[in-house]
């Protein structure tokens, strides 16, 4: 990934979303973005009078503290952070943690690669999301089954079955693609939003004197009231802004602009209707109605005869926003394996016209077995309340992070201006993390847990593979002595070999084993390096890198972006200037495979090194991840000590 900036463009004609109409953006994009932090209203106001950590009276000092500090994370967070702010940072319109430190390590240049801690913040903000992506579809579906509940009470029994038979029913149908159903997903948003903005404003009409509590002071009044319960209660507060990251994950899809009008004219309107609409539904009950709607105020919005197509409504969102957070983690586990954070894996294209739209079998069933064991083992969504929140604090807090180093070292923004917008982003960070990390023994400890888990097992593959380069290296011989040696003494064949090699320097391992076994050499060899970009997709014109050795040896580097798919026989029809034009049919393809022998050598521990070497055991064929043709590859196997 040593390219730089100027020799690799944006392929506009693959990724060219504010090419499509901004009205029509903005919808498409209200049916995948918005579908996490849509669907919070059926929880999180909730959750924050109901938890078991910070049990809150219903009374109007503590609802209109927790609707103003809902509103100001909303403005603060969401509004100016996110969308004024960090989506302005995209890597040729493609936004997320490991976008943003492929940007940074090319914006700031080969001479200053990315520092340590740096990579270390954006590699775990990737592990946090694995741990999100499976609690947000336990969560909102299971909250979303539990409103059957509001319209007969006998359907208690049948939550749990009904929430995991939707669960599996989702991630079944990911092997064949979104295409189809992703064209309904902006309606049904369309309407889902609509129904809650429709619901909450014929409340605040009732009540328009909950409006005050937009008023910052009423926050300030709940945390001199309250102090302790407040800061704990932060902690259910924050699952309102929970899928603000995405709209910056999400922005390559749909560009910026669309985004942001969808966010500012309509969802954040229609969130903060229902919003104040459950507070001022709340304060027009007795203490007693008040207890008992506190329990789901989402649904008790509704009149009776409202509320199963409401239940059913909030369940199509809820599958929305589960079916938005996998696609995100097929995307991102794809970003990780062509920049080298993961083992290569399985990716399948379900759609013959978006290049989006993957499957990894892998990823899928994985999240699949976890989202069920927590729906089951939680039981409820607000036991499953004290495990969210914890991953996207987190990652929060690391977007800011990188952020700082966007501002200070990228943008050059005066340093008062981005030392205050700092400073705020932190200490509301902070104040969310910390509130969370009070439930860390409630279940907080599950996305910590996958996060490190996730973090050991992407740097464990990064540091290796990054060792057994450098061991590959080291025990190399110099190209010009090679090509001069064997040219002359070696029996040449007819045909064309291509040698696929990590390392764009030194004889590939398979071409000393093959000339060394078979004796031979053929007419044209090639040297072959795929490269991954910084960027997220690299024009035709760009992607070629040849090199003429003498002797009919050629080094030649292709280049990809980090969201494209690596096709070599495709890519080998655009290169020229080496000879006769590539065929299949008379190309060769040599692969060595290398067997890693764990070793006291210093560098890595050495279960790591285990790990490793299971990894790359475990990790899909190179020949298929290239699209080789199969009856033309020839594989060598070889050991590396590491």
């Amino acid at each position: 990934m040593s390219t730089s900036a100027t020799d690799v463009e944006a392929d506009g004609s693959s990724h060219a979303p504010d090419s499509q109409p901004l009205v029509k953006l903005a919808v498409a994009a209200i049916g995948i973005v918005f579908g996490d932090i849509g669907t919070s209203p059926i929880y999180a106001f909730r959750e924050t009078f109901t938890s078991e950590h910070h049990r809150l009276p219903p009374d109007q000092l503590h609802i209109y503290g927790v609707l103003s500090l809902i509103f100001w994370s909303m403005m603060i967070v969401v509004t100016i952070k996110y969308v004024s702010i960090i989506m302005r940072a995209d890597n040729k319109g493609e936004g997320g943690s490991l976008a943003l430190l492929a940007l940074i390590n090319r914006e700031t240049g080969s001479a200053k690669r990315w520092t340590a801690p740096i990579v270390m913040l954006g590699v775990f903000a990737t592990a946090l999301f694995y741990g999100d992506s499976m609690i947000t579809p336990a969560m909102s579906v299971l909250s979303a089954s539990e409103g059957l509940v509001t319209v007969d009470p006998h359907f208690g029994p049948w939550v749990l079955p009904i929430a995991v038979a939707i669960l599996i029913f989702i991630f079944s149908i990911q092997a064949r693609g979104t295409a189809r159903v992703g064209q309904l997903f902006g309606p049904i948003m369309l309407v889902y939003f609509m129904t809650i903005a429709v619901l909450g404003l014929m409340h605040v009409i009732r009540d328009p004197s909950v409006l005050i509590a937009l008023n910052p002071w009423y926050a300030v009044q709940f945390f001199m009231a309250e102090k302790l319960l407040a800061f704990l209660a932060l902690g259910s507060v924050v699952l309102a802004v929970t899928g603000a990251e995405a709209l910056y994950a999400d922005m390559g899809h749909f560009g910026r602009n669309p985004i942001r009008v969808s966010w500012l004219f309509f969802v954040l309107p229609a969130l903060m209707l229902n919003y104040l609409g459950q507070g001022a539904m709340i304060l027009s009950l007795d203490p007693a109605g008040a207890a008992e709607a506190i329990k789901n105020p989402f649904f008790i919005l509704a009149p009776e005869a409202f509320r199963l197509p409401l239940v059913v409504i909030a369940l199509m969102a809820t599958v929305i926003a589960s079916q938005a957070v996998i696609s995100g983690a097929f995307s991102l586990t794809q970003q990780a394996i062509q920049l080298g954070f993961m083992p290569r894996m399985q990716i399948l294209h379900t759609s013959a016209s978006a290049a989006g739209q993957i499957y990894i079998p892998v990823i899928n069933w994985a999240l699949c077995v976890a989202v069920i064991v927590l729906v089951l083992f939680f039981g409820s969504s607000s036991n499953l309340a004290a495990a969210y929140g914890i991953a996207v604090t987190g990652a929060m807090f690391i977007d800011t992070c990188l952020l700082a180093v966007v501002l200070f070292s990228l943008w050059k923004w005066n340093k008062l201006g981005a030392t205050l917008a700092i400073t705020i982003f932190l200490v509301v960070d902070l104040a969310y993390f910390a509130a969370n990390l009070t439930k860390v023994p409630d279940g907080g400890w599950f996305p910590l847990a996958v996060g490190f888990f996730a973090f050991t097992m992407l740097t464990t593959w990064s540091r290796g593979r990054k060792l057994m380069i450098e061991r590959m290296r080291e025990a190399a011989m110099p190209v010009k002595v090679f090509v001069t040696s064997a040219a002359n003494s070696a029996t040449r064949v007819p045909g064309t070999a291509v040698f696929m090699t990590s390392t764009a320097d030194g004889v590939p391992h398979a071409l000393l084993h093959n000339l060394k076994h078979n004796k031979v050499l053929h007419d044209r060899v090639i040297l072959l390096t795929v490269k991954i970009a910084d960027v997220p997709f690299v024009v035709q014109e760009n992607r070629c890198m040849l090199e003429d050795l003498g002797q009919g040896f050629h080094r030649l580097v292709i280049k990809f972006g980090f969201m494209q798919e690596p096709d070599v026989p495709a890519a080998l029809k655009l290169v020229t200037g080496c000879g006769a034009e590539f065929k299949m049919m008379d190309t060769s393809f040599f692969l060595a495979r290398q067997t890693l022998l764990p070793s006291e050598r210093p560098g890595m521990a050495l279960w790591r090194e285990r790990l490793f070497a299971w990894m790359m055991r475990n990790s899909e064929s190179a020949m298929d991840f290239f699209k080789l043709p199969t009856n033309r590859v020839v594989e060598l196997g070889s050991q590396v000590e590491i």
